[in-house]
């Protein structure tokens, strides 16, 4: 006889400052990833807008706001713009490998750079080798690090210029948490190039989609996701594609809202959250 599968148990956090949009506050509810079924537990929450952080799956809950919406790429059908065939040529030379979770003290030196640049102030650039390393190897589900190289020269390894971690659900790939050199000389776009790469990686792999988490409408720092098309959104009636219309003023806004935007203090993106405070609200 088969011994029943245990429902997870939910938990939600207490209202605190939102990171994305200034006034507003945000709540989280989650679940913990454990045990023999975690991986088919992380695949069905994620077919309903759920992220993943170390042992934990969550979302946002909050209570007046509806901001964060979960989106997703179909592999088979994207079709790049024209900028993002130049950001696949402009970086075609990198050399990505796919990495078991295990962090390294290159990738955290990396991580910091990139935090400094992009996200200053945030809560991630606290992060010490420790906390680096239980972001990556802290996982109870199919994950791994992809590193993109510069070429080397014969066995030396080139220098690395970006990472992702990134689960394998069974419907897709999830990019958890990117980070990148953002002051290369001749490598624009590294940010889209980790993306893209994504996209293409899960169509030779036949999955069908590839899962960038929320996209946040007026967030500056989130309008990257909404310039892949075909995109889907996860609605109160399941996923849905968003009509081209509207993904051009969309894409419209957003470029408006990257030339007119302020930082943020401790402004971060989708994917940085620790366990941390969500833990504390189990007691």
């Amino acid at each position: 006889m088969t011994a029943p599968v245990r429902f997870p148990r939910f938990f939600v956090t207490s209202p605190s400052p939102c990171p994305y949009l200034p006034g507003k506050s945000e709540r989280k509810v989650f679940t913990e990833l454990k045990g023999p079924h975690a991986d088919e537990l992380n695949d069905a929450l994620g077919r309903i807008g759920f992220r993943r952080s170390q042992t934990v799956a969550y979302r946002p809950s909050c209570i007046d706001c509806t901001a964060c919406v979960s989106v997703r790429v179909p592999a088979d059908e994207f079709r790049p713009s024209a900028s993002q065939k130049r950001t696949v040529k402009r970086n075609g030379d990198l050399i990505a490998t796919v990495c078991r979770p295990w962090s390294t003290i290159e990738q955290y030196e990396l991580l910091q750079r990139y935090l400094g640049d992009r996200h200053p102030g945030g809560g991630m650039t606290s992060m010490d080798e420790i906390d680096f390393a239980d972001m990556v190897e802290h996982t109870p589900v199919d994950s791994w690090i992809v590193e993109y190289r510069e070429p080397g020269l014969g066995d030396t390894p080139g220098k690395l210029v970006g990472a992702c971690l990134t689960d394998r659900q069974g419907d897709g790939l999830s990019m958890i948490y990117s980070f990148y050199d953002t002051d290369h000389e001749g490598r624009e776009g590294l940010g889209n190039y980790i993306i893209l790469d994504h996209i293409s990686r899960a169509g030779s792999m036949g999955l069908p989609y590839v899962y960038l988490g929320y996209w946040v409408d007026g967030a500056a720092r989130m309008q990257y996701k909404i310039r892949y098309r075909p995109m889907e959104r996860l609605t109160r009636s399941g996923w849905s594609r968003i009509a081209d219309g509207e993904q051009d003023a969309l894409i419209a806004k957003a470029a408006t809202l990257r030339r007119t935007a302020q930082p943020i203090d401790g402004s971060t993106k989708d994917g940085a959250h620790g366990v941390q405070e969500l833990y504390r609200v189990q007691g």
